[in-house]
C-alpha cells in the first residue's frame, strides 16, 4: 500500500500535471488575461447564466407536417398511377379535409391501383398502426387518410432534423457551445452564451431555407400555385403562378456561398448541386428554354428569370436584392439544410453579461470562503496530513478545470455548486483516512502499520460511497438537461479527481515522508 517505485511516482505526477496545466488557459481567461495565439487553448466555456447571452424557444406546427405529408403522397400517387403499365386513368386528385381522394375511370383497375399505393404506406413505429389508411368507396373511389400515429412519427423525425439544422446554423455564426434541446413534441430551446443581440439569431433560425425551383405557368392553368414575390424584390407586392407539383428542391445542394455578381457587383448566393440534382436541373432548363422558372425561398419568389439556354454543370446563382449580411445568412441556412418545418419564436430573453459576471463573482466568493474555512479546519485538526489534504484540494480544483477544458464542457452556475460539493467530498475522504489512522494508533499499531491500515480500510468506505454518487451523477447527466446536466458533469468529474487526489496522491506524499523522516509518532 505504501510502496511507490519511481515509475509509479512519475506516472501519477504526469497525469496530475497534464490536467493541471490544461486548466491554465481557463484561469487566464477568467482573470481577463490574454492567451498567446500560438499555444493550444483548451478553455472551459461559460454557460448562459455566467457569460450572458440569448434564450429562444422555437415551436413547430403539427398541422404543417400533415399538410406536407399530404402533398408528398399526392405527388407519389400521381407518379405511380401515371407510370403503371397499363396506365391507370383517374379523375382529379382532391386533397380536401386533410385526405386524398380520387376516382378511377375503370373500376376493374382497383386492385392494380391498391397494389401500387399500399407499398407507399409503412408501419408507424411500434404502434401497430399504418401511417396511412386506404379505403375504396363506391367501388372505384380511393380515399387515403393520415393516421395520428403516422403524423406523430413524422413530426418526431422532423423535429430531430430541425434540431440538427438549428445546431449547424448556430455553428455557422461562429458561436461557441450553444445549448440546443428538444422540449415536448414540437419545441426546441436554444441558448447561445455570449450573444447579446438575438435578432440575427431569430432571423437565421426563423428562416426555413426551403429552396425550390418551379416552372412559371399561366394564371388560369389547373393545378397552378399562386405565390407572392418576396419583400425587396423587383416584383414586390405582386404574385406569380407556378406549377404546384414537380420542380427541384434545395435538398440536392452540396454547397452555397455568398459572392458578388461579376457584372453588377451585387451580392448573390452561388449554389452547387450534387450529381443527381445537377442532372435534374439540366433536364429542367434544357426542356424549357425561353420559359420562366421561379426561384422560391420559404414560399416566396425571390426571382423568376427566363431560361435563355440550358444550365449545365449543376451551378447557378440566386439573386434577389440581397445585402452582404442577408446573402451570408442565406448561404449559412442553405449549407445547413432546409428546416423540415417552420419554426416560430414563441419565447425569448436576454441575460446581460453584467448579470453573468455577478453570478461568477458570487460563485467564486462562495467557493473561496468555503475552501478557506475547510483549509483552516483541516490543517488545525490534522497538521502535516492536513497540509497534504489541502494540496490535494488545489490539484483537484485544477484537474477538474483541465478535464472540462479537454472535453469542451460548459460551466454553468449549478456547475459551480458542483465544484463546491466536490471540495467537500474530497475533504470528507481525507477526514475518513486520518480518523482511521488515529484509531489504528490508539490500538497500539506502529506508525507505518497504522498509516497503511488507515488508507486501506478507509479507502473501502470512500470507494463505496463515491460509487453511489457516480451512479446518481451519470443518471443526471444522461437524463437531465441544462442546469441539471451541467451540475452532473462537474460532479462526475469532481468525484473521480477527488478520489484520485485525496486517496492516491496523498498516500504517495505520506509514503515519501515516512520513508525519509521515519517518525516515531504522528501528530494526529
Amino acid at each position: 500500500m505504501l510502496n511507490f517505485p519511481l515509475w509509479k511516482r512519475l506516472w501519477l505526477w504526469g497525469i496530475t500535471l497534464v490536467f493541471a496545466i490544461t486548466s491554465v488557459p481557463t484561469l487566464v481567461s477568467l482573470a481577463g488575461g490574454s492567451w498567446p495565439e500560438f499555444l493550444p487553448r483548451p478553455v472551459v466555456n461559460l454557460g448562459l447564466d455566467l457569460a450572458g447571452g440569448s434564450h429562444i424557444m422555437l415551436e413547430a406546427r403539427p398541422e404543417q407536417v400533415a399538410r406536407q405529408r399530404l402533398e408528398t403522397m399526392e405527388e407519389s400517387v400521381r407518379t405511380a398511377l401515371r407510370s403503371a403499365t397499363p396506365r391507370i386513368q383517374h379523375g382529379e386528385i382532391s386533397s380536401a379535409n386533410g385526405e386524398l381522394s380520387f376516382m378511377l375511370d375503370d373500376a376493374s383497375q382497383v386492385d392494380a391501383a391498391r397494389d401500387l399505393i399500399e407499398p407507399m404506406t409503412t408501419g408507424a413505429g411500434l404502434t401497430g398502426q399504418r401511417d396511412w389508411t386506404i379505403n375504396v368507396v363506391d367501388g372505384s373511389r380511393f380515399v387515403l387518410k393520415q393516421t395520428q400515429a403516422g403524423i406523430n412519427q413524422t413530426l418526431d423525425s422532423a423535429m430531430a432534423s430541425a434540431t440538427e439544422v438549428v445546431r449547424k446554423r448556430i455553428d455557422g455564426l461562429g458561436t461557441r457551445e450553444p445549448i440546443i434541446i428538444r422540449q415536448g413534441s414540437n419545441r426546441i430551446v436554444v441558448q447561445v452564451p455570449g450573444l447579446q443581440d438575438p435578432e440575427e439569431l431569430k432571423e437565421l433560425l426563423g428562416q426555413t431555407a426551403e429552396l425550390e425551383f418551379k416552372l412559371v405557368v399561366p394564371t388560369n392553368e389547373p393545378g397552378g400555385q399562386v405565390l407572392p414575390y418576396a419583400p425587396g424584390t423587383i416584383g414586390e407586392g405582386t404574385s406569380i403562378t407556378v406549377r404546384r407539383l414537380g420542380g427541384i428542391r434545395g435538398d440536392s445542394l452540396t454547397n452555397a456561398q455568398a459572392t458578388r455578381n461579376s457584372q453588377n457587383n451585387e451580392p448573390v448566393v452561388s449554389i452547387q448541386f450534387d450529381a443527381q440534382g445537377a442532372q435534374r436541373f439540366a433536364k429542367l432548363t434544357t426542356e424549357n428554354v425561353r420559359k420562366q422558372f421561379a426561384i422560391i425561398l420559404d414560399g416566396e419568389v425571390i426571382s423568376a428569370p427566363s431560361i435563355n439556354e440550358p444550365i449545365l454543370g449543376g451551378q447557378a446563382q440566386i439573386s434577389g436584392s440581397f445585402t452582404p449580411e442577408t446573402a451570408g445568412q442565406l448561404a449559412i441556412a442553405l449549407n445547413s439544410g432546409a428546416l423540415p418545418v417552420d419554426l416560430t419564436v414563441i419565447e425569448e430573453s436576454t441575460i446581460s453579461a453584467e448579470l453573468g459576471a455577478d453570478s461568477i463573482d458570487k460563485g467564486i466568493l462562495a467557493m473561496g470562503v468555503g475552501s478557506l474555512l475547510l483549509v483552516i479546519f483541516i490543517i488545525v485538526t490534522y497538521g502535516r496530513f492536513g497540509v497534504y489534504a489541502c494540496l490535494a484540494l488545489v490539484l483537484n480544483f485544477l484537474m477538474i478545470l483541465g478535464v472540462m477544458a479537454i472535453m469542451g464542457s460548459t460551466l454553468t452556475l449549478p456547475g459551480i455548486a458542483g465544484f463546491v460539493l466536490t471540495i467537500g467530498a474530497a475533504v470528507d475522504a481525507n477526514v475518513l483516512i486520518n480518523e482511521r489512522i488515529r484509531e489504528e494508533r490508539a490500538r497500539g499499531r506502529r506508525v507505518v502499520q497504522a498509516v497503511e491500515l488507515g488508507y486501506k480500510e478507509a479507502s473501502r468506505a470512500i470507494f463505496d460511497a463515491n460509487i453511489t454518487n457516480i451512479i446518481a451523477a451519470v443518471l443526471m447527466a444522461m437524463i437531465g438537461s441544462g442546469p441539471v446536466k451541467g451540475f452532473a458533469i462537474v460532479l462526475l468529474i469532481g468525484i473521480i479527481t477527488s478520489v484520485f487526489t485525496a486517496v492516491t496522491m496523498t498516500r504517495m506524499w505520506v509514503a515519501g515522508w515516512l520513508r525519509k523522516a521515519r517518525p516515531a509518532d504522528l501528530a494526529l
